[in-house]
């Protein structure tokens, strides 16, 4: 059974510029890609074999990443008929809470989590989330939530991103990736993440000139 498309669960991403100015700028403003995660987790959750606590299955925590562009092009290339949809982990996810901003930023981060793939058993260990506050989570009408994510005018800044290691191979790439994880469905002692929504977009060069915005609504 294809879950996604028998549940008609389909998703839509705006990003925004909100500059010091208080104007905003949309740059980028199309679907979003509901990933094979979706069904992992919510199965989890409808047969009750994961996690006892509602709250492990928010998808409350996000990645976001500078490889999104070999994602596509490997996706649209057809190199081991790969749908974009079976995609588990951003390709160039952003490794250091200094990637993030840091104590400079308001994010709140993770460092201690894991993230699975599908199927769950491929767990990457060591990964940087970022968290999304309850009160950027909205309904917004019968089948449809929306999820804001900011990124603040500190965060992500292109020239502060470092892979592990103290290799800057990361300082000259815009962000281009982002991706919407589904917290801990398993219910697993140390957090163990479902990517259960994906998109690439067109390079964002992040600077402290403005904040990024990400209005994210998934329609059930």
């Amino acid at each position: 059974m294809n879950f996604t498309e028998d549940r008609e669960i389909t998703g839509h991403l705006q990003i925004a510029k909100h500059h010091k100015d208080g104007a905003e700028e949309i740059v980028f403003d199309d679907h979003n890609v509901i990933t094979s995660g979706m069904g992992v987790g919510l199965s989890y959750f409808f047969t009750g074999s994961g996690s006892g606590k509602i709250t492990d299955y928010h998808f409350d925590r996000f990645q976001v990443g500078v490889s999104g562009a070999i994602v596509q092009a490997a996706v649209d290339a057809g190199q081991a008929g790969i749908p974009l949809s079976a995609v588990f982990q951003l390709s160039g996810p952003l490794e250091r809470t200094t990637d993030y901003g840091g104590a400079a930023s308001k994010l709140v981060l993770s460092t201690n989590s894991k993230f699975a793939g599908t199927p769950a058993a491929t767990i990457q260990t060591g990964k940087v989330f970022a968290y999304i506050p309850f009160s950027h989570v909205t309904r917004i009408g019968d089948r449809s939530v929306r999820w804001t994510i900011v990124l603040d005018e500190q965060a992500c800044i292109s020239g502060n991103i470092e892979s592990i290691g103290g290799v800057s191979q990361f300082s000259s790439k815009p962000i281009n990736e982002i991706g919407l994880f589904m917290g801990n469905p398993r219910g697993l002692a140390t957090d163990t993440s479902l990517l259960v929504a994906y998109r690439t977009f067109s390079d964002i060069t992040k600077t402290d000139d403005f904040s990024l915005v990400f209005r994210w609504t998934i329609n059930f």
